[in-house]
């Protein structure tokens, strides 16, 4: 069996030569991982394609989600780049005063330590996550879906090279590289050596890891998230926004999965909100009235609680704003919820009702992306509520200690 406790112990080894490197010394590290990346896009092609001929036949957007081609390529490196320019959060001084006996107190950010990431089918994670981890001074512990593991490993085996061709410690980043499921409860059990876990896929592989760490999980997993179109809504405004919340990229967490309209502009508008997607061969489901109104396929109980990951969208009809609420708390994933409205009041009860990492009003749930949110990439959706909620970025992968200062205080 590969040999998890190894990796992790060399990571956790080597996490410690990250804590006392400047930003010039990580960014000199990321920028050598990037021009790696750039240089040896034919080999990561070469692996991508091994990866997607298992998948020939598969669902499309499955299929998306798995392909490399150049222009993938050339944004991951842009993400490392991106990453680079932001300001490294380690050192930062959060609050700082004087106790009564003088001592200096000072409350810094500080790396976690080392991070281990479990996630599914998109290969540009690895990238993603080394890149985050490394500029936050954190050592990662890399295991990706069976789906992707030759697009992964040779990713990995760039960075690796990358790091040893430059002087760099490579255990900072580590590689589970077998794809039998026993690695991964193996991964959860290194607690002397992983300081958090973050899974990074759909609900099964974050109840899996819930079920199974022994170390502290910050859970990012499926976005099952609903846009609601509110009576009061610019039907032109609601059609634009849950297009491409549905289909500019379905594969992806933060897609719109169901709609939810208001029954009182069910018969009147309902079929010019959803006309764009029906001309793009969306499959389109509804509940009982809709279903009625539109001719469409009626959605089961199930269909609601469903990530689709495709080219397929539920709808839901509801009396108010109220019950749309209501409705989204109970069948989402407390990921990103859109509400489209010129009602002020109903607006305001979705901002604060609603519980989500991310709320929208009158925005396209894609939105949802640390690119978009100016953190360079993001090591992952958190939909819990500790330690931090919402795209995970550099600040969110440090915690913080105290610093004391004194000259000779004692404790009476």
């Amino acid at each position: 069996m590969f040999d998890v406790e190894s990796v992790c112990r060399k990571a956790k080894d080597a996490s410690y030569s990250l804590t006392t490197m400047d930003n010039d010394r990580k960014n000199a590290m990321l920028e050598c991982i990037a021009n790696a990346i750039i240089a040896n896009k034919e080999s990561i092609k070469t692996a991508n394609k091994l990866d997607l001929d298992v998948l020939a036949g598969t669902q499309k957007a499955f299929f998306d989600r798995l392909m490399l081609n150049d222009e993938r390529i050339d944004k991951m490196a842009e993400g490392v780049r991106q990453v680079m320019s932001l300001p490294d959060p380690v050192g930062e001084v959060v609050d700082s005063w004087t106790m009564y006996n003088g001592i200096v107190m000072s409350k810094v950010r500080s790396p976690l330590g080392v991070i281990g990431v479990i996630y599914e089918a998109r290969p540009n994670v690895t990238i993603d996550v080394a890149t985050l981890c490394l500029k936050s001074g954190n050592a990662v512990v890399l295991r990706g879906g069976k789906e992707a593991i030759n697009s992964n490993r040779a990713l990995y085996n760039i960075i690796h090279k990358a790091l040893v061709d430059n002087g760099f410690n490579a255990d900072v980043v580590g590689f589970v590289d077998d794809i039998d499921r026993e690695t991964t409860r193996q991964l959860l059990l290194q607690d002397k050596f992983v300081d958090v876990i973050i899974p990074r896929g759909g609900n099964g592989l974050k109840n899996f890891v819930l079920a199974n760490a022994h170390m502290p999980v910050i859970a990012s997993a499926g976005g099952n998230c609903h846009t609601y179109v509110e009576k009061s809504a610019n039907i032109e405004m609601a059609s634009n926004i849950l297009f491409n919340a549905k289909m500019s990229r379905p594969t992806v967490c933060n897609a719109t999965e169901h709609l939810i309209v208001d029954k009182s502009i069910v018969e009147t508008s309902l079929a010019d909100i959803i006309k764009p997607l029906k001309d793009s061969d969306c499959k389109i489901l509804g509940d009982d009235y809709v279903a009625s109104v539109l001719g469409v396929e009626r959605a089961n109980c199930d269909d609601f609680y469903t990530e689709y990951l495709d080219y397929v969208i539920s709808i839901k009809s509801v009396n108010d704003y109220n019950e749309a609420i209501d409705w989204i708390n109970e069948h989402g994933t407390k990921h990103s919820e859109c509400i489209i409205s010129n009602n002020d009041i109903a607006i305001q009860a979705f901002k604060k009702k609603v519980d989500a990492g991310v709320v929208y009003v009158n925005a396209s749930t894609r939105f949802t992306d640390g690119f978009e949110f100016g953190f360079g990439a993001e090591i992952g959706i958190s939909t819990q509520k500790l330690h931090a909620r919402g795209p995970l970025g550099l600040k969110q992968l440090t915690s913080e200690k105290y610093i004391a200062v004194g000259n000779g205080q004692i404790r009476k």
